[in-house]
């Protein structure tokens, strides 16, 4: 729908008199709507995606041409950074309902969808998967904003729609394990390292209940345990059954700060450093493995 305006000018003896404007809208009989099937994001996701096309009037459209800008923007100036990227051969193409042979699709970004129709009195959808790229803002409150535009002979105007979807916000830890040394004696001195990695753009604090269980075999006697150097203490920090080996801290106790993001001015890829904290046992060795 496109607004338009106009005015008169009325001379007469050598002078001129303005009219009134008048305001009119000009509506297309082909109107374009894009939806999505996901509301949040994180990278790696697949996120779905619906065109619809709807024609009001008693004139067949075709040969048009869709395009989606897959969220871009610049980077370093000239290069596009593109957070989302066409899965191949997921277009799906209905005609008043009716599943098409899909049309073609361009490989290069942007995704460009060619010979599209669209029926008198009738509807198209376009329905595509894309997957979320290294691109892609992480940060909290983040969001990716695709838009599509129609294109042909046969529209006077370009037709425009647009969807968007935001970050997933909260914590996503990841646990490392290592022990030293890795050849024991008997009787020695073994210290397990567990590292504890948050990938997500919010801190996991008290109340996300953050803990750690293992069941040391061989079970370690006279533990220390440690949280990024500072000592724990047993049953306010953890617990441990030095007669089965089992240890678990209190949900809560460990907390892990949010990661850290930066984007590449070149590429345009986002560098995520984790937040981590490291948990150490350390304990000897008691008697033989059950293993």
């Amino acid at each position: 729908m496109a607004t338009f305006t106009n005015q008169a000018t009325l001379t007469y003896n050598g002078q001129a008199v303005n009219s009134n404007t008048v305001t009119g809208q000009m509506i297309s009989p082909l109107t374009m709507t894009k939806t999505t099937l996901d509301d949040v994001y994180a990278t790696g996701d697949t996120i779905t995606y619906v065109v619809s096309l709807v024609n009001d009037g008693s004139t067949t459209y075709d040969d048009l041409t869709l395009t989606d800008n897959l969220g871009s923007s610049e980077v370093g100036g000239e290069e596009m950074s593109y957070p989302l990227s066409y899965v191949p051969n997921s277009i799906r193409y209905f005609i008043n309902g009716v599943l098409q042979s899909a049309p073609t699709v361009s490989p290069e970004e942007p995704l460009t969808v060619t010979g599209i129709s669209v029926p008198a009195g009738g509807n198209t959808m376009l329905i595509y998967e894309t997957e979320v790229t290294a691109a892609a803002p992480l940060t909290a409150g983040s969001v990716i904003t695709n838009t599509v535009t129609l294109t042909g002979d046969e529209l006077s105007c370009t037709l425009e729609a647009e969807a968007t979807v935001r970050v997933e916000r909260g914590p996503e830890l990841r646990i490392v394990k290592s022990l030293f040394p890795a050849v024991v004696p008997e009787n020695g001195q073994l210290t397990y390292s567990f590292l504890i990695q948050n990938y997500g753009n919010e801190a996991a604090e008290e109340d996300a209940g953050v803990s750690v269980s293992d069941l040391f075999d061989p079970i370690l006697e006279d533990i220390t345990v440690e949280l990024d150097g500072q000592p724990l203490y047993v049953t306010t920090d953890y617990t441990y059954n030095q007669t089965t080996g089992q240890l678990n801290t209190v949900p809560g106790m460990i907390t892990v700060p949010a990661a850290t993001y930066a984007q590449d001015t070149a590429t345009g890829d986002w560098i995520v450093t984790p937040g981590e904290v490291t948990l150490t046992v350390q304990g000897t060795v008691s008697g033989c493995s059950n293993a």
